[in-house]
């Protein structure tokens, strides 16, 4: 591959005959009474040394394994070749060196500590030379000349060169390897403990590189000190979640309508769906389907909430009414009355159930107590389309049509807060497991923002624009952590890292906007459901490590206990 030519060899010339062609045009004399001279011949110092490109590895585009492969065995010109002389020797000693040098500059820049001593050689390399260009000196001033063909023999004061000495600078590794002497020729120095250059090798274990090896570095890379570590350190394997639903089902009769709360999954892994007039109940357990009910007099289901134990089911209808069904008994216990206009969303307090509707009230019922309702709230301008309990703290957080967001203290009439910052209704409402009063709310398409709320202060933590319709908010019981679902424009599912609000994943499917969302039991699946009349079930979520069961009956008894 070396097309260059040997600097020190050249052709006789030919002195023209009759049968050879001079291609070169004729000399004019500028004296014709003198004889023309013989052309001259083009001295060692006159001709130009040309030298091959060096392979240089590339970030981009080049398998780096591959690249430093080939990097170990330094590709580099054979110079021992050429024609032995003493200023030759000189500068074939010179060029081996300006190899070494430029290999071990470029594999300390693109691997900096994690190359055992790539960077110790920067320093002898300064020093050698300057012994190397007058040791050699003395070597080719002493060294008896020999015939062009013949191989130049080392000085007695210069050890045997071998073919090894032309590769790469080693590399040295263990704490009693000692580096080369600044007497000593790196270029003859033994190999010894040759690695492999994408070896790990623990932080812990690796050879301490003092000040002046880490200021040499820096100043021959273009990468901040600190940007290379970081660039150095191990990342943290981000979690994987899948971005395809494990199940879908059919939900025909699905309303598309933003007010509505039709899906919800209770703790006996059972989940709700309201389709139409009726309510059906998907076993998680079985992946069974049974109706739960069909209503009559052309009333329609508008909302759903199971009680905490997961054992009854409360179903608002467009009417108005507010039924409770057996699950276990497939049976209506109760229907209670109060509302004139549909009731778009229910929550669940232990044994009071609180009912938002279209006009504008928001009833509280003691289902343990023949009346229909105890109390109720009255502040909201327009329809009740959010209602979250955080039971706990004995907080109810209601949202409306009317952009107003409420904090209701019990069944206080008066409410806690107001919050007016949202410029849409709000239907997206989610309590924090983790952290005492934090609440999450969502607006609709002309906010498109979460704010989160500290209920204890009545203070904004946090406003984020999503870029689309909020439709449900929703807090992970396993990890501090949200998702959301959306309508106008994307239709997204998007999950949140709480506090600093930055999206972990986003999955997309639904062809209509996502306006219901519920947790499975184990706060490891999430279903979804939209106005395209299907139900996805989404992993999101890890396992829980502390829900697991306890080891010992009386350590289970204790939890209870507790």
């Amino acid at each position: 591959m070396n097309n260059k030519r040997n600097n020190n060899s050249y052709e006789t010339p030919k002195s023209p005959s009759r049968s050879t062609q001079i291609l070169e045009p004729p000399r004019i004399n500028e004296n014709p009474g003198l004889s023309s001279s013989p052309p001259r011949r083009r001295t060692n110092q006159q001709q130009s040394t040309i030298f091959s490109d060096r392979y240089i590895p590339n970030r981009t585009g080049i398998d780096l394994q591959a690249a430093f492969s080939l990097s170990n065995e330094e590709i580099l010109p054979n110079l021992r070749n050429k024609h032995n002389s003493v200023d030759n020797e000189i500068e074939i000693r010179r060029e081996e060196e300006a190899n070494r040098t430029f290999s071990t500059v470029l594999k300390a820049e693109l691997f900096g500590d994690n190359v055992p001593m790539a960077t110790a050689n920067l320093n002898n390399i300064t020093k050698s030379n300057n012994n190397l260009s007058n040791s050699k000196l003395k070597n080719v001033n002493s060294r008896p000349t020999t015939s062009t063909n013949s191989t130049t023999s080392p000085s007695n004061n210069t050890p045997p060169r071998s073919s090894a000495s032309h590769s790469s600078t080693p590399f040295y590794t263990g704490s009693n390897t000692s580096l080369p002497t600044d007497n000593e020729d790196i270029t003859t120095t033994p190999r010894r403990n040759k690695t492999n250059l994408f070896t790990y090798q623990s932080p812990k274990k690796s050879r301490p590189i003092s000040r002046d090896l880490q200021s040499e570095l820096y100043s021959l890379s273009p990468v901040r000190q600190d940007s290379q570590k970081l660039l150095l350190s191990p990342q943290k394997k981000p979690r994987n979640i899948s971005k395809v639903p494990y199940r879908v089902l059919d939900a025909p009769e699905l309303s598309d309508d933003f007010y509505l709360n039709l899906v919800d999954w209770g703790q006996q892994d059972i989940l709700a769906v309201g389709l139409g007039d009726s309510v059906y109940l998907w076993d998680g357990s079985t992946q069974s389907v049974d109706r739960l009910c069909n209503l009559t007099n052309k009333d329609k289901v508008t909302s759903l909430n199971w009680i905490g134990s997961g054992t009854h089911l409360a179903i608002g209808t467009s009417k108005g009414l507010v039924e409770i069904w057996d699950a276990t008994k497939i049976k209506c216990v109760r229907t209670m009355t109060g509302h004139s206009l549909r009731v778009s969303s229910l929550a669940w307090n232990e044994h009071i159930l609180s009912s938002g509707s279209r006009d504008r009230t928001i009833l509280n019922r003691d289902v343990r107590i023949e009346d229909h309702f105890v109390n109720k709230f009255e502040s909201h301008k327009q329809e009740v389309c959010g209602l979250k309990w955080n039971i706990e703290e004995n907080k109810l957080a209601s949202g409306g049509n009317d952009n107003n967001l409420f904090i209701w203290d019990g069944l206080n009439t008066n409410p806690l807060h107001q919050f007016t910052e949202h410029t849409a209704a709000i239907k997206a409402i989610a309590w924090s497991p983790h952290q005492r009063g934090i609440l999450a709310s969502g607006g609709g398409t002309a906010d498109k923002t979460i704010k989160t709320w500290n209920c204890l202060t009545g203070n904004l933590v946090s406003d984020v624009n999503t870029g689309s319709q909020v439709c449900n908010l929703i807090w992970s019981k396993n990890s501090n952590e949200i998702v959301s679902t959306h309508g106008y424009s994307r239709n997204q599912i998007i999950v949140w890292k709480y506090p600093s609000m930055q999206q972990v994943a986003q999955l997309t499917g639904h062809t209509y906007r996502v306006l219901y969302l519920s947790l499975s039991p184990d706060g490891e699946t999430i279903v979804t459901g939209a106005g395209d009349e299907t139900l996805r079930f989404w992993n999101v979520f890890e396992k829980n490590r502390h829900n697991e069961n306890p080891s010992s009956v009386l350590l289970g008894a204790f939890t209870q206990l507790r």
